[in-house]
């Protein structure tokens, strides 16, 4: 969804902004923090940080031990509503469980949220397979091949390379690419291309094989996407055997999109 860029000032609402700064504050690396910490990571003030902290506990989104301040699982009740309430995720799904079925393996359709794929639909394989993204997980959109395809249709791509030119992707595991021309050129060939195929990115022994998802004005709204373990299927045999019902499907859903 595009973002008002030019929002009237008087119709800003401050406190609300600093209230989702602190919220978005808590990671992996930070699943708990102080008020200071806190306050350091969305440039509030100790006691600006303490006063939104304290609110939120009082809503049920944080709880205290009365020093260390940590997200509660109220959280997801606002990110759950976008699953609720969204329209794409629930147009795509019948195309899904027909293409997981058809390919036997796990499918996706995910979306940008600034330079990140965020994963918004899927539909699993019958068979036990660990080369899946859950609902709502979020990856560095150059390592995985529906980020790349969205990456590649960007319509301003001086903003996609002065985006990668200041970034520094961590490494995944030994095959990630970090090189930024090799990523330039993995989005240029992408965007020639109309698909992507990525391997070992986030995983070692993991391809993914995406496409772009266009609506009925022809613009690219997501990216349908496979999983799959690499096992002794080459890149292009498994190409061939995947990418026309991704294609398909793409091409099926742009009637409902």
């Amino acid at each position: 969804m595009k973002r008002n860029e030019t929002l009237d000032r008087r119709d800003w609402i401050a406190g609300l902004e600093k209230g989702l700064a602190i919220l978005e504050a808590f990671d992996d690396k930070h699943p708990r923090m102080t008020a200071t910490e806190a306050g350091a990571r969305t440039g509030l003030s100790r006691t600006a940080a303490r006063r939104y902290l304290l609110t939120l506990e009082h809503l049920g989104y944080v709880y205290t031990d009365g020093k260390l301040y940590g997200l509660t699982p109220r959280v997801l009740r606002v990110g759950w509503s976008y699953f609720d309430s969204a329209r794409l995720p629930r147009l795509v799904q019948p195309y899904l469980q027909q293409l997981s079925a058809t390919l036997k393996e796990s499918v996706y359709v995910s979306v940008l949220d600034e330079w990140e794929l965020v994963f918004i639909a899927r539909n699993g394989a019958s068979r036990v397979m660990t080369t899946g993204f859950v609902l709502g997980a979020r990856v560095p959109a150059p390592l995985a091949s529906p980020g790349v395809v969205l990456l590649a249709h960007k319509p301003d791509q001086d903003a996609v390379l002065d985006w990668l030119n200041a970034t520094e992707l961590a490494q995944f595991t030994p095959y990630t690419l970090t090189n930024r021309s090799h990523l330039r050129e993995t989005i240029r060939r992408a965007r020639l291309d109309g698909f992507a195929v990525l391997e070992q990115q986030l995983q070692v022994g993991v391809r993914g094989i995406a496409v772009p998802l266009k609506n009925r004005q022809g613009e690219v709204v997501a990216a349908l996407s496979t999983n799959m373990p690499i096992g002794k299927e080459t890149m292009e045999a498994a190409s061939q055997r995947v990418l026309p019902y991704l294609q398909e499907t793409a091409l099926a859903m742009m009637n409902v999109l």
